[in-house]
């Protein structure tokens, strides 16, 4: 166990726990002559695609968060040529380090600088980036009016490839949240079955929690649209779950559900449509949009996934095509 005396850390047996066994400057002048092992030759030279670290926890500071730092999930590889025959480990974890004090607007802005440390470092041609995390979002019950405190999924993807001719640099900010269907099937059969049509209040039918992310590219490391923008889009078209409900808040939820029942495909489609509408004078249309949505289904066993890997440009044309019909 570690104790303080003073400001001097000490262990249980009093002693300076920050102290060395061997003396620092033994360990210097070792490091001025002996091999720098990741600088050697290889066995078996082949170049390599990705080596780094995953499962880092990286600690950002953002502006707009009061709440202090704020814990992502941080994947970081470098390409390793032939000639060589490890990365220099350490240093990732240096530039991680430096970063810890320093305050930031966006994590766009943290990875980017990060990602140009380690390039530095690793004297690598290329590199891949990603950080996942979770940022609060309080949304208020539509009857009790009452703050839920939930959090969204973010993240930030950046790769960088460098050759003789060009270099190339691709970014990307997602986030995802939970939300409730309802699934259309059940919920006709069920009409026709009890002959309500004309009956204003929707059928019965199965419903589950789904979770719904939306992923934004923009070409040649272009301006990245806000988290909240990718929120925004997300809440326009699902029925966004919420951890603080009362029942009249739970009934109004249901309901919506209900009343615009969807399956895992309306919930991209519409995700997208949205995204197109949000962006189209914003982004350029060669601006890669991602939408994966899993449903986990309540009556079934199995689960339901859906995703699209589209552009911009497609879901601009999709919907003008739809709005001249």
């Amino acid at each position: 166990m570690v104790k303080r005396t003073g400001l001097v850390p000490v262990n249980a047996a009093g002693e300076n726990y920050l102290s060395t066994i061997i003396p620092e400057n033994t360990h210097r002048q070792i490091l001025k002559n002996c091999t720098d092992v990741p600088e050697e030759s290889p066995s078996f030279p082949l170049p390599l695609n990705r080596v780094g670290i995953s499962g880092k926890t990286v600690w950002v500071s953002l502006a707009d968060n009061k709440g202090g730092r704020i814990p992502f999930s941080a994947t970081i590889l470098v390409n390793l040529d032939a000639n060589r025959r490890g990365i220099h480990m350490s240093r990732i974890e240096q530039a991680i380090s430096s970063l810890h004090d320093k305050e930031f607007t966006s994590l766009p802005e943290y990875g980017k600088l990060l990602a140009d440390l380690v390039l530095k470092t690793q004297n690598a041609q290329c590199l891949s980036l990603e950080l996942t995390g979770h940022l609060p979002n309080i949304q208020q019950a539509p009857v009790s009016r009452l703050n839920s405190i939930d959090t969204v999924e973010v993240c930030f993807k950046l790769i960088f490839e460098k050759s003789m001719a060009r270099q190339t640099s691709r970014t990307q900010v997602g986030a995802g949240v939970h939300h409730l269907t309802a699934c259309p099937c059940t919920l006709a059969y069920n009409e026709v079955l009890f002959n309500r049509f004309n009956d204003p209040w929707p059928q019965s039918t199965h419903s589950q929690r789904s979770k719904t992310r939306l992923l934004v590219s923009p070409p040649d490391d272009g301006q990245l649209p806000a988290y909240q923008d990718l929120i925004d889009i997300l809440a326009r078209v699902l029925h966004i779950s919420r951890d603080l409900l009362k029942r009249p808040d739970e009934t109004e939820l249901v309901l919506k559900a209900h009343r615009a029942p969807q399956f895992a495909e309306d919930s991209v489609r519409e995700v997208a449509r949205a995204a197109g509408e949000k962006f189209k004078n914003i982004l350029p249309p060669e601006t890669l949009i991602q939408v994966h949505s899993l449903s986990l289904e309540s009556i079934h066993i199995h689960d339901v996934e859906c995703s699209l890997d589209t552009t911009l440009g497609d879901i601009l044309a999709t919907l003008h095509s739809t709005r001249q019909e």
